[in-house]
């Protein structure tokens, strides 16, 4: 590949994406309301996302439970009740990855 064609590609991706995320400030600028299912829906996602994300983190305890499963419980309780203490998902996630490291790494 073309050195020039790498940087188009990457320049027009680039683009899309500021445009993407500037959208939602000239569609919402602050005279129109969020509708309300919007609104719901911001409500009730971070939890939801929590969920899926503990989910798909212990899919594979059965297969090596002595040792990463039983890291992957801690670390997952770890994150829900950092989420219930702060209703922060950032520190949630930063707290249970970084029980996780800690866990895999020193036992």
């Amino acid at each position: 590949m073309q050195t020039g064609y790498i940087f188009t590609a990457i320049l027009i991706s680039a683009l899309i994406t500021y445009f993407l995320r500037s959208a939602v400030f000239l569609f919402f600028n602050g005279r129109r309301t969020m509708p309300i299912w919007l609104d719901r829906l911001g409500k009730i996602l971070p939890s939801a996302i929590m969920g899926v994300l503990i989910v798909y983190c212990l899919k594979n305890i059965q297969s090596d439970f002595g040792h990463s499963g039983l890291f992957g419980i801690i670390a997952a309780f770890i994150t829900a009740l950092s989420y219930e203490w702060k209703h922060n998902t950032f520190i949630s996630i930063a707290a249970g990855t970084a029980a996780y490291m800690i866990l895999i790494r020193a036992l």
